[in-house]
């Protein structure tokens, strides 16, 4: 089972490129980092997790960023979004910052991708809640474009564009794995339109089995095999090595485990996990 760690890569928080090496050091198979580009201060979405939306929020780098340093850091380590607004970036951009990252890391990228939940947020890069899901489709089969074409071109409701040639292409081939991230029985029909993997949160952990198997009977139907679709389990809390046995009967290959807020409870938490990334 390949065990990742998520960060919430604050500006007060461990370095990711820091935190790259320990993971390597460490045997661990992945950093993953989130994205919020902003928090509207108007606040008028709830957090998703109920209450005063924590402080990390705030204090979000850039993922990209983040994840280029983290890669000049290491090696081996695969550096993951967990989860990029796709809906909030400009397609043609986006693809040349996965693509770029991909290729300066010897082709390492993986491409976690989310609708949101802050309807200010989206509106203020002119994305309409609503229509989120439309957009993100859009948005990652134009970029799909973009990486297996010299010369890509995409017409769409939101993403229109001619006959373009962006540089590099990703070293994977033909992309980096797209793993989109939700826990709802919509979300696994983008899993199987257009996407590589499902990231599910384990919050919903007794569901999990009828959503697995509801994914591959989707895929089936779809044409395509239920054993290429990756499962990544997103744990809220350090699993054990029986909950890792229950995912990995599951078909999953890989759980990510957030990582405690607090910096001085880090590198603790992570010496504690070291003998489940051993497990076979």
């Amino acid at each position: 089972m390949k065990i990742g760690v998520f960060s919430f890569n604050t500006d007060y928080g461990m370095r990711a490129d820091t935190l790259a090496r320990a993971l390597e050091e460490r045997a661990f198979e992945s950093l993953w980092v989130g994205e919020h580009t902003h928090i509207p201060a108007s606040r008028r979405s709830p957090y998703p997790g109920g209450g005063e939306l924590p402080r990390p929020y705030y204090h979000m780098l850039d993922p990209f960023v983040s994840l280029m340093a983290a890669g000049s850091a290491t090696t081996k380590l695969k550096l993951g979004t967990g989860i990029c607004l796709a809906v909030e970036r400009d397609p043609i951009t986006l693809a040349k910052e996965v693509a770029t990252l991909d290729w300066m890391t010897g082709g390492r990228v993986l491409f976690g991708i989310g609708g949101g939940w802050n309807a200010e947020e989206m509106e203020h890069h002119g994305t309409a809640f609503r229509r989120r899901f439309k957009v993100l489709r859009e948005h990652v089969e134009a970029m799909k474009a973009i990486w297996s074409s010299e010369e890509a071109s995409y017409a769409g409701e939101f993403v229109q564009f001619d006959r373009v040639i962006s540089n590099p292409k990703p070293v994977q081939t033909p992309h980096p794995p797209i793993i989109y991230g939700g826990n709802t029985q919509a979300g696994l029909k983008r899993v199987v339109r257009y996407c590589d993997g499902w990231l599910p949160f384990d919050v919903n952990g007794e569901k999990l089995e009828p959503m697995v198997n509801e994914l591959h009977a989707l895929a089936r139907a779809a044409g395509r095999n239920p054993a290429a679709l990756s499962i990544t389990v997103f744990c809220f809390s350090a699993p054990s090595a029986q909950t890792l046995e229950r995912y990995r009967r599951l078909g999953a290959e890989r759980v990510v485990v957030v990582a405690p807020r607090q910096p001085e409870a880090l590198m603790h938490f992570l010496d504690d996990l070291v003998p489940l990334t051993a497990l076979e």
